[in-house]
C-alpha cells in the first residue's frame, strides 16, 4: 500500500464516523419532532403547561394567576414546555443512538452494559424529575409564599417559572444519576468500591454544597436535593459492589477481564489493520 493510500484510510474512517454521528443526531431530532407534533395535537401545549404550573398555582392566594409579560410569551413558553416533555419521552431513543455510536469501539464485556445503562439512566432521570415535581415544588412554593408580606400579591411570570423549573428538573435528574455514574466508574476500573467508601464523607459535603448552589436559598429545597444524593450514593456503592469482580487474585482478575469474544474482536481488528498496511 502506498503512502497516499495509507494516509487516506484514516481520513476516510474519520469522515465515515462523522457521517454516522450526523445520521444519529438527525434520527434523534426526528424522534423529538414526531413526539412534539403528537403532544401539540393532544393534550396540547396549554394543558401541558397548566399541569407543570399546578404546584405553583396551588400555593398562590385564591384567585391569583401567573402573568405573561412578553407579547409572544403565552405562545412560546407552553411550546418550550412541550418540547421539554418531548425530549424526556425521546430520551431512551436518544441514549440508544449515542450508545450505538460508541459501541463498535468497545469490547464485548463492555457492550453488555449498554441496555442496563440506557434503562437505568432513563428511569433514574425521570424519577428525579418526578420527585422534584410531586414533593419538592409544593413544599418550596408554600415555604416561599409564607414569607411574602401581606401588602403584596404574588404574580409570577410564566417565563421565569419555566427557567426555574428547568433548572430544578436538570439538577434533580442529574443527581439521581449518581448510582449509574458510580457503577460505570467501578466497572471501567477508574475507582474501586473501597475508595468510594473512603470518599463518602467528602461526597456528603459536596452534595450539600451543590444543593446550596443549584436550589433556591431555602432550607427545604436544599435538604430535598442533598439528602437523596447521599442516599443514592450509598445505593451506588451497593450496586457497584454487585457488578465489580471479586478480588481473588491478579491472575483471576486478568482471566475474567478478557473474554473469548474480546479476543475474537481483537483478532479481527488486528486483521483489518494488517490488511490496510
Amino acid at each position: 500500500m502506498s503512502d497516499n493510500q495509507a494516509n487516506a484510510a484514516p481520513e476516510e474512517s474519520f469522515i465515515s464516523h462523522l457521517v454516522e454521528l450526523r445520521d444519529r443526531l438527525i434520527r434523534s431530532l426526528i424522534a423529538i419532532a414526531l413526539i412534539l407534533g403528537g403532544l401539540c395535537l393532544y393534550p396540547g401545549p396549554g394543558d401541558i403547561y397548566d399541569f407543570l404550573a399546578a404546584p405553583l398555582t396551588a400555593a398562590l392566594p385564591e384567585g391569583t394567576k401567573m402573568v405573561a409579560i412578553g407579547v409572544i410569551t403565552p405562545f412560546m413558553v407552553p411550546l418550550k414546555v412541550t418540547a421539554m416533555v418531548a425530549f424526556v419521552l425521546a430520551l431512551p431513543f436518544i441514549l440508544y443512538q449515542a450508545w450505538s455510536f460508541v459501541a463498535p469501539g468497545l469490547y464485548a464485556h463492555e457492550k453488555r452494559l449498554g441496555v442496563p445503562l440506557i434503562v437505568s439512566s432513563t428511569v433514574l432521570f425521570v424519577l428525579g424529575m418526578a420527585f422534584c415535581y410531586y414533593f419538592v415544588f409544593g413544599q418550596v412554593f408554600h415555604f416561599i409564599n409564607s414569607f411574602a408580606p401581606k401588602s403584596i400579591t404574588p404574580a409570577p411570570d410564566i417565563e421565569a417559572y419555566l427557567s426555574f423549573v428547568m433548572t430544578m428538573f436538570l439538577a434533580f435528574g442529574l443527581s439521581f444519576e449518581v448510582p449509574v455514574a458510580l457503577v460505570v466508574l467501578v466497572k471501567l476500573g477508574v475507582v474501586s468500591v473501597a475508595k468510594l467508601k473512603e470518599w463518602r464523607s467528602y461526597f456528603v459535603v459536596g452534595a450539600f454544597v451543590v444543593a446550596a448552589i443549584v436550589t433556591p436559598p431555602d432550607v427545604v429545597s436544599q435538604l430535598a436535593l442533598a439528602i437523596p444524593m447521599c442516599l443514592l450514593y450509598e445505593i451506588g456503592i451497593l450496586a457497584a459492589g454487585l457488578v465489580s469482580r471479586p478480588a481473588s487474585g491478579v491472575a483471576d482478575d486478568a482471566a475474567q477481564a478478557v473474554t473469548d469474544d474480546d479476543l475474537q474482536q481483537a483478532e479481527e481488528d488486528f486483521r483489518k489493520f494488517d490488511n490496510n498496511k
